[in-house]
């Protein structure tokens, strides 16, 4: 894949079929999301799918969905300026640019709809390859919860905070 092949689009009612069947692994892992790993399909459909002014996006490469991501206001009311977003992308198209693309597309499409900055509320620490990839995106870390997020193994990791201005 490359990234330049990748579209970017609105997902649809008919892609989440396609979505739950990385999501579900994604979160099943226990390593990048504080969501309970043995979590049901209406509710993962209600966490990743929500309604405006959210929006989700799916990746898709050769008329397959690999990635997906939802973005949307961080808070309600004065907080409401500042985007967040979540990303997940089919371990089959990892590390070929699929979370660079989403990434890219929902920075661009967040400043287009009027946001001032976007912020990640809880990149885990130990997941090196997204820390990587956020700061490469100009994200910055702004702080970090020590042990905050215990790994399928018991081990305990940090939380990153992190922002960018659009």
């Amino acid at each position: 894949m490359d990234i330049a092949t990748v579209e970017i689009r609105e997902a649809t009612a008919e892609d989440w079929p396609h979505i739950w069947a990385f999501l579900r692994e994604v979160f099943a892992q226990g390593r990048t999301y504080a969501v309970d790993r043995e979590i049901g399909e209406d509710a993962a459909r209600a966490l990743w799918m929500p309604p405006l002014p959210w929006r989700t996006v799916v990746a898709v490469d050769g008329g397959r969905v690999v990635g997906s991501a939802k973005y949307g206001p961080n808070r309600d009311g004065p907080g409401a300026h500042v985007a967040n977003a979540s990303f997940a992308v089919d371990a089959a198209a990892a590390g070929r640019g699929t979370g660079r693309a989403l990434g890219t597309h929902v920075l661009d499409r967040a400043r287009e709809q009027g946001f001032d900055a976007m912020v990640f509320n809880a990149v885990v620490q130990a997941n090196t390859r997204a820390v990587g990839l956020w700061r490469s995106l100009g994200f910055d870390v702004v702080g970090t919860v020590p042990e905050a997020f215990r790994l399928p193994d018991g081990t305990v990791t940090g939380i990153h905070v992190m922002h960018r201005r659009l």
